[in-house]
């Protein structure tokens, strides 16, 4: 069976060919998305799951390239006085809930795809990352399956999975390549016999140009978890059949920037001043940002490093002996001794959601201190993205003028999609860039999983 894969930052979905349509299949209780999410009782625990997942074919030489983690994951299991086949490992929502349960005991990871790209990881690192993202994949190939079988169809053997144009700001092609050699290699290790790759807003741009009824150049923006991708596009009902569309790709742009920097950007404005960093020390001088950008940074591993290094930890205790408002740096040492900083970019999350039909919402961060309820308003949130928004109307017009044939001309139709878009505060904002144009608000989540599945039965037929 056909099937086309979003990994997704902040979402996994999947996308079947079924009786002439696309059909995403459900990968959680009612519903067809997954989050991004795993949460293991130790780090090593890992590599043990995704061994009793692979194919019998599969099991020697993953058994010989992690020997050492195997071999660890034993002593760990007998540590934690686990038993042989206890569940140690958990993706998706049952990650988020086992990481609610117990944050400072485990190892958490949320958006595993905004990693994949990082400059500098060692090999033990980028070996850990093949593990987490082989282990997410085993984990829905596993659900897939299940739903296919039901409806007498063949297991899913055949995969498009979506990428983002740039993996990371800097890196690169070399990025690229990293992050995509570890995406194709978690999917054959999960059970895909072959594996292929699409950009995201070129996919999402597909399932919309099934509903024009004349040619137009689409300029598709495709605001997701993780990253922001444009795609200038030559779509229309006569192109629709194609199998190579390369031509018709007019220009690409992408940056690591989404939804994620979004939560963040939001935590720093609206959380961080009740921790302390807008507060002043005994000489009147401002308390240092660093740990505050550090503690809300949970896309960045260098930030969390730092902020949970024993030197942060004497940091903060040195500033509450010389604040104003100790209380305040009270909390920020509460959130590092604790490990709450995807607590806490959560709760900021939720009030972005929140505030897509409200002008204001509550925000309780009372696992951080009893009665702590911080107000966050509309204005905080506009406030917070515009810088993020400005690189977001950039990529734009950098998509616009890879194109030699654009001379600065608009699109016709303005296509915005991806999680993070639904935000009237954000597709505001990017349709301002080209007032002129048509603007479409697609599919916040579904558009690229279709887009996917669509162009697989084009691409595994015509290869």
């Amino acid at each position: 069976m056909i099937v086309g894969f979003d990994y997704g930052s902040a979402n996994c979905s999947v996308g079947a060919w079924i009786n002439e349509r696309v059909e995403l299949l459900p990968l959680g209780l009612n519903s067809n998305y997954l989050p991004s999410t795993l949460y293991a009782m130790d780090r090593e625990l890992i590599a043990e799951a995704v061994y009793q997942g692979l194919p019998e074919s599969q099991k020697a030489e993953y058994s010989h390239l992690r020997s050492s983690q195997l071999m660890r994951a034993k002593q760990i299991r007998h540590e934690l006085d686990l038993l042989p086949n206890e569940q140690a490992v958990f993706v998706g929502q049952a990650a988020i809930d086992a990481y609610l349960d117990m944050p400072e005991e485990g190892f958490y990871v949320r958006s595993p795809k905004s990693f994949l790209g990082a400059t500098g990881l060692r090999a033990d690192q980028v070996a850990l990352f093949e593990d987490i993202v082989t282990l997410m994949m085993q984990h829905v190939k596993t659900i897939v399956d299940k739903q296919l079988q039901a409806k007498s169809l063949a297991c899913a053997s055949h995969v498009i999975v979506g990428r983002p144009v740039n993996f990371q700001g800097i890196g690169g092609e070399q990025s690229n390549q990293q992050a995509q050699a570890i995406l194709s290699l978690a999917a054959k290790r999960a059970g895909f016999t072959a594996v292929g790759f699409l950009f995201e807003p070129l996919a999402a741009g597909m399932d919309f140009e099934a509903t024009l009824t004349q040619a137009a150049k689409v300029l598709v923006v495709d605001v997701g978890g993780g990253t922001t991708d444009c795609s200038l596009v030559n779509m229309g009902p006569e192109l629709m059949g194609k199998s190579q569309r390369d031509t018709d790709c007019l220009g690409h742009s992408g940056q690591r920037i989404g939804g994620n920097d979004l939560d963040i950007a939001l935590a720093m404005e609206a959380f961080m001043p009740s921790f302390g960093s807008k507060s002043y020390m005994k000489d009147d001088k401002s308390v240092p940002l660093s740990p505050f950008w550090n503690a809300v940074a949970v896309n960045d591993i260098s930030a969390q490093r730092d902020f949970y290094h024993l030197s942060t930890k004497k940091l903060i205790e040195e500033l509450i002996k010389d604040a104003q408002q100790p209380e305040l740096l009270g909390r920020l040492q509460t959130m590092q001794k604790n490990q709450m900083s995807f607590q806490v970019v959560r709760q900021a999350e939720l009030a972005k959601v929140a505030l897509s039909d409200v002008p204001s919402c509550q925000s309780q961060l009372e696992f951080v201190e009893k009665g702590l309820c911080i107000e966050v308003d509309l204005a905080q949130f506009e406030q917070a993205i515009t810088p993020s928004l400005e690189k977001v109307s950039t990529l734009m017009q950098q998509a616009m003028a890879t194109d030699v044939n654009s001379h600065d001309a608009q699109p016709d139709i303005v296509y915005i999609t991806g999680g993070t878009a639904r935000s009237p505060a954000i597709y505001q904002q990017i349709a301002k860039v080209y007032p002129q144009a048509k603007v479409v608000v697609g599919d916040h989540f579904g558009s690229v999983t279709a887009g996917l599945t669509r162009w697989a039965q084009y691409y595994f037929k015509a290869n």
